[in-house]
């Protein structure tokens, strides 16, 4: 059987377990206090042109997510985001706990994209300096978006010079940083700091790794506070190493813009494929490495007798008229083969 479940499906990649076991070696210093995790912030430092940034690491996207906004904004604030970000729709209140009740105010726009006018709305609505409201706090970004969509890097700026307008920090979720990285053909540093990012949640685990992920920030001011939430927040592993090891790993020899690469291949192949079939419609331009496709359910039994994905929103199934139209999501991965790719299309294409 095939897997386009999720990116967070697939295996680590092999070169990520050796690192590991290399990790496992004799002793080392704790908390962060190790050799590979020395390799992994200069790195960082190196790949970003920031060498001012500081660089922690986390085991999940929700921690890298929450203390890196917690560490930027005020309890009585609020951050805005899209309206079906991993914020608000699979965070489970995170953001709120970690940032010790900062809301969300919620924006819109196609493919998952903030659209410039709306935020524009929203930062208007909301009045800053009266007591009875919340607060302006940060804008959190995205990239990729729920909905397969890349922000390009105007559009990075548009969104960024309206928050720096209001004194707004920005937060980047990046827990498909790479996979937007390779689809734009830039700089790590154009698509961040230079076009107007402070911080940013730089994902791992979707592209390959265990379970790392990296928050890197861009001004250092707020690096210690981080450190401290991240301590508070129970999210400092001792025998760090285990995470450094992973993100050295990756980022060695270009490993993590290579995985990258080939889950976008097979999400364009897929998509390609599908579209050609009879009664297929992709539902969101295909920037990276999903694919949101709406097909009649007689397609959808043909495919999941070979595949497995999700039916998108979850409650739909496989019961019911053969001509009814259902949604799907399908997400490829560093390890999605040309073979996998090819049995889906085939048994859809068959009928």
């Amino acid at each position: 059987m095939t897997w386009f479940t999720s990116d967070n499906a697939s295996g680590a990649h092999p070169k990520v377990i050796e690192a590991v076991v290399r990790a496992n070696e004799g002793f080392s210093g704790s908390y962060g206090d190790d050799a590979p995790m020395e390799r992994v912030r200069d790195r960082i430092r190196k790949i970003f042109e920031a060498p001012e940034a500081e660089v922690f690491l986390v085991a999940t996207g929700t921690a890298a997510n929450a203390l890196a906004l917690a560490a930027i904004v005020d309890p009585w604030a609020t951050v805005f985001a899209h309206q079906t970000s991993h914020l608000e729709i699979d965070e489970c209140g995170a953001p709120e706990f970690y940032t010790g009740g900062a809301a969300l105010t919620l924006v819109p726009g196609a493919h998952g994209k903030m659209d410039p006018g709306a935020l524009a709305a929203a930062l208007g609505k909301l009045p800053s300096g009266v007591v009875h409201h919340r607060q302006l706090g940060a804008l959190s970004l995205t990239q990729v978006t729920e909905f397969g969509g890349v922000y390009s890097l105007a559009e990075i700026r548009t969104l960024t010079d309206q928050a720096r307008a209001y004194g707004l920090p920005v937060h980047m979720d990046g827990a498909r940083f790479t996979n937007a990285l390779v689809a734009l053909g830039c700089s790590p540093a154009e698509m961040t700091w230079k076009a107007g990012v402070d911080v940013l949640s730089f994902g791992g685990t979707k592209n390959g790794l265990m379970g790392a992920e990296a928050v890197i920030f861009f001004d250092p001011a707020k690096a210690w506070e981080f450190e401290l939430r991240r301590k508070r927040g129970a999210h400092l592993f001792s025998k760090h190493r285990y995470l450094s090891a992973q993100m050295d790993a990756y980022l060695q020899d270009d490993l993590w813009l290579e995985m990258a690469r080939t889950a976008n291949k097979r999400a364009g192949d897929l998509a390609m494929g599908l579209a050609a079939a009879q009664g297929v419609e992709i539902l969101h331009p295909v920037d990276a490495n999903m694919i949101f496709a709406r097909m009649p359910r007689v397609l959808h039994r043909a495919a999941m007798r070979v595949g497995h994905y999700y039916l998108w929103p979850g409650g739909a199934t496989l019961d019911g008229p053969v001509d009814e139209a259902l949604d799907c999501r399908m997400v490829a991965s560093w390890c999605t083969s040309e073979a996998d790719v090819d049995a889906l299309v085939t048994a859809v294409q068959a009928g």
